[in-house]
């Protein structure tokens, strides 16, 4: 399994080719990325939570889920959201323009945007570099994966091949995101790609499971974003097609290894960010409980300084637990640990808990905060980072 900042060739399964170009809205790097398909895919997709949808996620809303998708056109630089009818005008003809240069219709065309929000697209830019976008794809992810990206500081792919019983298939992934994320989903755009043969109905199935135990379990800052969304395009040009439970299971498995991997390749790289944060939390609560207290402790701005400041402040981890149960006996039989060291239980701090030994722990460029509840019985993750001066400046500075 590879993961970027590019030093890896991140192969795409069987049947599938992808690019990324510069058409000039971006000055230094790839603005525009196109992945394709030799044969129609099965084709599902989750969406940003926000209201304030931009234009391509209300296209593909219309599209989905379908048999018959062939490519997803990316841009980055400019979002197209809040931009109104002439938002999907341009959108469509982005579609258009593609479907074009492939021979296809254009509802057989998926289209997303990344960037600025407010800011209509440089279509006519985008339309003039179609053909060029269309001619120069490989079956190699990180230029589509560079494409795509916005303040990331890296690509991110993934790739993993599991065995099922009709033989070998391989699942890619690939996601931009660095700000603006938060649950439901994350300013993230994903593309998970497979050469099994899926159904709709299992397709729609695996991918809300995989988000809700991934993207949707990261956060940077707490802002969710208007163009946020994942994709999951499967093939079936391995011919292997997922006939039985133990099939479902051994794809499922591989298939969230992967996105977990792109969750947290997002966290670890959000905006300024110097340290990932992973939360564990155990108990016997719903799991809705469980991962709200989980996703509250990597929201906490005091939380994320004293990581930022490597600060053994457990104090601010208590808190925010206290302030996300309602049950005071569920705190009082709470334990809290950080990198391994339980410093808070039963109600109090550890006798011998060191503050010194734990701030030297903190140093890593991970920090793992382990919250116990009473009869521990269910587990959940999520996943963030610390909050730094850089963060401010990028975005004080993210328009000029």
């Amino acid at each position: 399994m590879n993961i970027g900042p590019g030093i890896f060739r991140t192969k795409l399964p069987i049947g599938f080719k992808a690019g990324g170009i510069n058409c000039g809205v971006r000055k230094y790097r790839p603005d525009l990325g196109v992945i394709v398909s030799e044969v129609p895919c099965t084709t599902t997709a989750v969406y940003t939570q926000n209201v304030m949808k931009g234009a391509p996620l209300k296209y593909c809303e219309k599209l989905l889920p379908s048999t018959n998708i062939k490519a997803i056109i990316t841009n980055s630089g400019q979002a197209n959201a809040a931009t109104g009818e002439q938002g999907e005008i341009n959108n469509q003809s982005m579609a258009d323009s593609l479907a074009n240069q492939l021979d296809c219709h254009s509802h057989q065309v998926l289209t997303a945007s990344t960037g600025v929000i407010g800011e209509q697209l440089a279509i006519d830019k985008i339309q003039s570099s179609m053909a060029e976008l269309a001619n120069n794809v490989t079956d190699i992810a990180e230029k589509f994966a560079t494409a795509i990206m916005t303040t990331d500081l890296v690509p991110k792919t993934v790739q993993e091949q599991v065995t099922l019983s009709q033989g070998t298939v391989t699942i890619t992934g690939v996601c931009k995101g660095s700000g603006m994320i938060h649950p439901n989903m994350a300013t993230m755009l994903g593309y998970l790609l497979t050469d099994a043969t899926l159904t709709i109905d299992q397709s729609q199935k695996m991918i809300k499971k995989v988000c809700d135990n991934s993207f949707n379990m990261i956060s940077v800052d707490g802002d969710t974003s208007t163009n946020d969304c994942v994709f999951l395009m499967s093939n079936g040009m391995s011919e292997c097609a997922l006939l039985s439970e133990e099939d479902e299971a051994i794809f499922l498995q591989a298939l969230q290894d992967v996105a977990i991997l792109l969750a947290k390749s997002i966290a670890s790289d959000g905006e300024g960010a110097s340290k990932l944060i992973e939360v564990n939390v155990k108990g016997a609560l719903e799991e809705s409980s469980l991962k709200k207290i989980a996703r509250d402790i990597t929201l906490s701005p005091l939380v994320k300084t004293a990581i930022n400041g490597e600060s053994p402040n457990w104090g601010r981890i208590v808190a925010k637990i206290g302030g996300s149960i309602v049950d005071c006996d569920e705190l009082l039989q709470c334990d809290v640990s950080i990198q391994g060291m339980k410093l808070f239980s039963q109600g109090e701090l550890v006798i011998g808990a060191s503050s010194e030994c734990l701030k030297e722990k903190m140093a890593s460029d991970t920090v793992v905060i382990d919250v116990e509840l009473a009869d521990p019985l269910n587990t959940v993750t999520a996943w963030g980072c610390d909050l730094s001066q850089k963060y401010v400046q990028i975005n004080a500075d993210y328009l000029s």
